[in-house]
């Protein structure tokens, strides 16, 4: 172990913590960490508890190993979800977010020196891993509890692990997570916390055991925070290449709030027993629509949650080029209810090539953990974030190397709108965006109706600049500018906007966004002709298509104008608009700043004058649509 260690230069604090501690077991691939996750190779149950100050336990989670990997259940609900307001900075470096110092009554250098101790005194497991793919992010090191294991098998699955004793040059970690999950009882009142501190080695101290706050959300902050260096971008996207039946390969990149379609835009669509696909079912009436398309698109993912838009990666032919910053998926599976909604993801997962780790899933020491068996947070609710993480090595058809970007989508949960009940829920089944707003919407990017994936309010609320603002460590009007700048350079890459769960008064899950993928892929790279699209009676909306025709299947006018829904008034429609004006208005308004550049400047004060589509087009020019 020693040996292993040696090839890691620790900061002396981290190396004298590691010699004092009663144990230290370096973990040098997955099988390693799995073991651990039951306490030991052999156990098939664990739970995962600690021992507080005041005399009493904590029960955490319990842990099963099964026959397709390992499954991991919170003893609390509030676990189960990402609480996107856990993000604290303890460093005097310029950030926009909240500081430790200024929002608890203790120190982030006491608290930093408590946790130090208190790991001292742990059996450890340790393991090394490099940020994004190739290692463009920096080398990096974990350091748990290890009766954690299972948290340590999510991090490798996650964002890969280093063979120390392969390798040869000495291991320099830029960024080390320290997870010490009794501190959110002792200090924080059972809430979710990570608090990072930017210092000559990023810390990320995880006071939780949920993998979504620290393991994937808090490294991809620490990719950002690099990124804002070296100027570029690690977007908060899927992305697919989709082949037609006709040959035509088009790629999609899909971005959003969490909940927003990222991992469904890598799935085919969903069919019905018949092979028919529901486009709706009328909230009112109960009327079902379908269409019929016999065969869609092959999909190569290329990435799910996490892309590198890194200079490396860019060619000079006006498009985005990107590749995957992971090298495992977190997959929300709440959609999959019952077998058969998704067979290639439940094949994957139930017999996979590698283990996998499960969260969420009701599941049995030595079973198959089933991705459509969801834990319950009460006797009547369901979880609704049920996840399994897979190595993006074990996905058909994933995609390696980088893929330049043809279309960029941006993903919304709407709400029902109905005449009686007017809402934001006003967005066609598909909305063409000049590159001016669709740069809008990544400022404002709303977190959207029955967010699945974190703890909310219910209430609209934004998940900020790019989707990806809650795991940014430094200034707004950074990403702000260097999103921009993609847009400007990006004059070849197309832009659209696709509701999912509802379209006015259709319930419709994600089968806008599967309709858009295969329709645009078809039509390649033609471009609309004005008779084909007309500006949105809401201009926030862009423009909306005349009509869409899928392999002989028409797409009804009312599922790509909303306000030709029957069951919408104008009057209701109008309400929808100003909701989501309003709200625009309210987020848009804290990306001014005096470092703004100019365009940007012209393109926020457009949106707050209510300005036209064409406004926004003659703003920042297009090749594309």
């Amino acid at each position: 172990m020693q040996n292993l260690l040696d090839k890691i230069i620790f900061p002396e604090e981290v190396e004298h913590l590691l010699k004092n501690s009663p144990s230290v077991k370096i973990a040098c691939n997955l099988t390693d960490l799995e073991k651990l996750a039951c306490g030991a190779e052999g156990d098939k149950e664990w739970q995962v508890k600690y021992a507080l100050p005041d005399g009493t336990e904590f029960h955490e989670a319990d842990v099963v190993r099964v026959k397709n990997g390992i499954s991991a259940n919170y003893t609390e609900a509030y676990m189960r979800r990402r609480d996107p307001n856990c993000l604290y900075i303890a460093d005097e470096e310029p950030s926009d977010k909240p500081k430790f110092n200024d929002n608890f009554d203790f120190t982030f250098a006491s608290l930093r020196k408590e946790t130090m101790d208190w790991l001292q005194g742990q059996e450890l497991a340790v393991f090394a891993f490099e940020m994004g793919q190739s290692g463009i992010g920096g080398e990096a090191i974990a350091i748990c509890p290890a009766n954690a294991g299972f948290f340590g098998f999510g991090l490798a699955l996650l964002q890969g692990i280093v063979d120390l004793s392969k390798i040869n040059e000495p291991f320099s970690p830029k960024l080390i997570i320290y997870v010490a999950p009794p501190f959110r009882h002792t200090h924080f009142g059972g809430k979710q916390i990570v608090v990072h501190n930017r210092i000559g080695t990023h810390e990320i101290f995880s006071y939780n055991l949920y993998p979504g706050p620290s393991a994937k959300k808090g490294v991809y902050g620490a990719l950002i925070n690099k990124g804002v260096d070296e100027e570029w971008v690690t977007a908060h996207c899927s992305t697919v290449q989709v082949i037609t039946p006709y040959d035509n390969t088009v790629c999609f990149m899909h971005e959003g709030a969490s909940g927003g379609g990222k991992s469904e835009m890598l799935q085919p669509p969903h069919r019905v027993s018949d092979g028919r696909l529901l486009l709706g079912k009328n909230i009112i009436s109960g009327q079902k629509r379908y269409i019929e398309i016999q065969r869609t698109c092959d999909l190569h993912p290329v990435c799910d949650d996490m892309g590198l838009c890194h200079p490396a990666y860019q060619e000079d032919n006006g498009k985005l080029w990107l590749k995957d910053a992971e090298e495992g998926w977190f997959i929300r599976v709440d959609h999959i209810r019952e077998y058969g909604t998704d067979h290639d993801l439940e094949k994957m997962t139930i017999r996979p090539a590698k283990p996998l780790l499960f969260l969420n899933v009701d599941a049995v020491a030595d079973g198959t953990a089933l991705i459509w068996d969801h834990v319950y947070d009460d006797e009547n609710t369901i979880c609704p974030n049920p996840r399994v993480i897979v190595p993006r090595e074990i996905v058909p058809e994933v995609i390696n190397d980088k893929v330049t970007v043809d279309i960029r989508s941006f993903g919304v949960r709407t709400p029902p709108c109905t005449t009686e009940q007017p809402s934001y829920g006003i967005l066609g089944l598909m909305h063409i965006l000049p590159p001016a707003l669709a740069w809008l919407w990544r400022l404002a990017s709303p977190r959207g109706y029955a967010n699945p994936s974190i703890v909310d309010t219910g209430a609209m609320s934004s998940e900020g600049v790019g989707s990806y603002w809650p795991f940014t460590t430094g200034r707004k009007v950074d990403q702000v500018n260097l999103l921009l700048e993609q847009f400007k350079k990006s004059h070849r890459t197309r832009y659209i906007l696709t509701p999912n769960q509802h379209i006015g008064a259709w319930e419709t899950g994600f089968m806008p966004q599967w309709l858009t993928r295969d329709y645009l892929a078809r039509r390649g790279h033609a471009q609309f002709r004005q008779d084909q699209i007309t500006p949105s009676r809401c201009s926030l909306l862009g423009y909306s298509l005349n009509s869409m025709r899928i392999e002989g299947a028409t797409v009804p006018i009312g599922f790509l104008q909303v306000d030709q829904q029957p069951e919408i008034s104008e009057e209701a429609y109008d309400t929808g608009a100003t909701i989501l004006r309003d709200f625009f208005h309210e987020q848009i308004k804290s990306c001014l700043h005096p470092e703004l550049d100019p365009l940007g400047k012209k393109i926020i004060d457009c949106c707050l004058s209510n300005g036209s589509v064409d406004e926004y087009s003659d703003l920042l020019e297009t090749s594309a649509f």
